[in-house]
């Protein structure tokens, strides 16, 4: 099937949105170059899941990359039940990057004003950005705003700050990257505690953003406390956009919906605090990882290193707690002592795995009491 055949399936709506009904400020004319817009991709309805997404092309603020980096994310993300917006934001060498702040900010005002109409969470809109899109995203990260109440502009009232934010091969500094410290500011410098969650991607070989660029902004995260994760892959040169046709890097994707998931930003539903309690032959296990699968794909799952010097009780605080509902309860068995000595000795010829369906509901004490023979060897092999 050709790029021009993808059968529609999994979006509903497509169309352009100025983010400005009467003219951008700062515009030094007319025309596209002048005129920074969104276009709306929206999944099927019945796929939709609330999350949104804002796309920024990446090309050096000078060009936008606008296939790879833009309408082809769009397509992947409504394919998993996310809105997306396509940012066409002002570059260079007309508009300084304080003008492409400006529009990315405004993006995402534009888009919470109008939540309900996309079918979308005001509180669950990221911004995912190439290059120097991911700056971009970086940039509107670390400087969103609460909105003037007194704007004349209603939508000028909302809220700037995204909920997460995706920068891919990213530069975060130009002044450390050694290229263009007047276009590309030092967004680690103003990583602070409102800075959004982070789903970082870069690869070792690329030549034109090196590696170090994500480093240096996750690093400011760790420093900050702020939930991220971070890939560099080894193979992959600059500008891969989804890596397609590479079974290594094009794996980032689905990385990245993992994130999102583990995060609940691909839910409304809220986790809730667990506690219960799981024997084995009436005794606690030594060590054992306790993890909830649920049912629902856009729900994240939970899990716990359970140690037996706990006497079996265990909590699963509400920040990484599951979701009511269906879940598969998988119990991985890996070791019969509590802690290890310097002895080295060894307690398990493998590690054990035994599954159970349970539902898990709200201020429900959870009992998982087992017997030897509900475990089976787990085969550390399978993918």
């Amino acid at each position: 099937m050709s790029p021009t055949q993808i059968q529609e399936t999994s979006w509903q709506a497509e169309y352009p949105l100025p983010l400005w009904a009467d003219g951008a400020p700062e515009a030094l004319g007319a025309g596209q170059l002048h005129e920074p817009q969104l276009t709306v991709h929206l999944p099927a309805e019945e796929l939709a899941n609330g999350c949104a997404v804002i796309v920024n092309p990446g090309g050096g603020y000078r060009i936008l990359a606008s296939d790879h980096e833009g309408l082809q994310v769009a397509r992947w993300l409504n394919g998993r039940g996310i809105a997306a917006f396509v940012l066409r934001y002002r570059v260079g060498p007309d508009y300084a990057t304080s003008v492409s702040l400006l529009d990315g900010q405004r993006a995402v005002r534009l888009v919470r004003s109008r939540a309900a109409s996309f079918n979308i969470d005001a509180n669950r809109i990221g911004m995912l950005g190439f290059s120097a899109g991911g700056h971009l995203a970086l940039a509107v990260a670390t400087n969103g705003d609460d909105g003037d109440a007194q704007a004349p502009d209603p939508i000028d009232r909302c809220s700037s700050r995204i909920n997460f934010s995706i920068p891919v091969y990213a530069v975060s500094n130009g002044a450390r990257r050694g290229r263009k410290a007047d276009e590309y500011t030092p967004t680690d410098q103003w990583v602070n505690a409102h800075t959004p969650p982070c789903f970082i991607v870069h690869t070792h070989e690329d030549a034109i953003v090196p590696a170090s660029q994500a480093t240096l902004f996750y690093e400011a995260l760790l420093r900050a406390g702020i939930a991220a994760e971070l890939h560099i892959f080894n193979d992959g040169e600059h500008g891969v956009g989804l890596a397609v046709g590479d079974p290594d890097v094009g794996t980032w994707p689905q990385l990245l919906w993992r994130w999102l998931r583990r995060r609940g930003f691909l839910t409304a539903q809220s986790r809730i605090t667990l506690q219960g309690a799981l024997t084995c032959a009436g005794a606690p296990l030594g060590m054992a990882w306790l993890t909830l699968i649920p049912k629902n794909s856009q729900n994240p799952p939970a899990r716990l290193l359970l140690h037996g010097r706990q006497g079996g009780d265990f909590v699963i605080p509400e920040a990484q707690g599951p979701m009511p509902g269906a879940h598969e309860l998988q119990i991985h068995w890996i070791s019969q002592q509590s802690h290890y000595d310097a002895s080295g000795k060894y307690s398990l010829e493998q590690s054990l795995i035994c599954t159970r369906e349970v539902l898990i509901e709200a201020d429900q004490r959870l009992a998982i009491h087992l017997q030897p023979d509900d475990f089976s060897p787990l085969d550390i092999d399978s993918d």
